[in-house]
């Protein structure tokens, strides 16, 4: 009875976390370039109460008697399907369509990663730099911040599908002028590390990224200028699911009142 209350609480525990992750992503329905997460659960220790050659007559027992120790979450995964291409009137919003990640420079000096490709030009020091809603450098494809000349009109400017900016010429034919949005993929994107304002960072797990610009091993992400990628949450499937985690929350909580229950009959066999 005891081990029944600690299993039915640690069944608790897991779906109060996956409630929380299912908050989380009906929280960011509305963020560009979100990636809808989801918990993995396995089981504990099992104990075993009998060995397959045991039993109370001494005869021959083909199967052991073991008894599950609850469960635990084991990760939450994100889910890097395709979002919803939205429409925007910002000449400098960016979507990826295919398993590519635009690239920024922290300010602690760091690259990090993002599908958000809501961008915007601000002044710099020499010219004007492409920057995220937080200011962050978005960085082209040799990893250098992307900065335009002051000779350049902002509005005339233009990024074909492969990301490069273009420029129109005397006769007004769009024209790349040298610089290339930076994509990048990697091997495993769940191993990156998610972090606010829709970054991620590289980790071991994740590998090194991959540039686009020169690997000839991957399949090349196409750049649509004028749209933004909205987040791939499916609020229909987020409700089932918080539905399932109320009812199997319920259901330990009941586990544990029963096995409360027995333990007071237990005592209340002395008197």
């Amino acid at each position: 009875m005891m081990r029944s209350l600690w299993t039915a609480a640690s069944g608790m525990r897991a779906q109060q976390t996956k409630v929380d992750t299912i908050a989380n992503n009906l929280a960011n329905v509305n963020t560009q370039g979100y990636k809808t997460q989801v918990n993995e659960f396995k089981n504990l220790l099992y104990q075993t109460m009998q060995t397959e050659t045991t039993s109370a007559n001494g005869a021959q027992k083909p199967t052991s008697a073991q008894v599950g120790l609850g469960v635990r979450n084991a990760s939450i995964s994100s889910i890097f399907t395709q979002g919803s291409a939205i429409d925007s009137e910002s000449d400098t919003a960016f979507m990826i369509d295919g398993k590519g990640f635009f690239a920024v420079r922290g300010e602690d000096g760091n690259t990090y990663y993002t599908r958000n490709g809501n961008f915007q030009f601000s002044l710099a020091t020499n010219g004007n730099m492409l920057a995220n809603t937080d200011g962050l450098p978005v960085l082209d494809s040799t990893g250098k911040a992307i900065v335009l000349d002051q000779k350049y009109d902002l509005s005339r400017i233009t990024v074909n599908a492969d990301g490069q900016v273009c420029y129109p010429d005397e006769k007004n034919n769009p024209m790349p002028i040298g610089i290339t949005i930076g994509v990048f993929q990697f091997h495993n994107p769940n191993g990156l590390e998610k972090l606010s304002d829709s970054l991620y960072e590289q980790t071991a797990a994740s590998g090194q990224p991959i540039n686009e610009a020169t690997s000839t091993t991957v399949q090349k992400s196409t750049v649509i200028q004028g749209y933004l990628e909205g987040s791939n949450v499916q609020v229909v499937d987020e409700m089932v699911n918080m539905i399932v985690a109320q009812r199997a929350y319920e259901l330990n909580s009941k586990a544990i009142t029963a096995s409360d229950e027995m333990l007071q009959q237990a005592n209340n066999l002395r008197r």
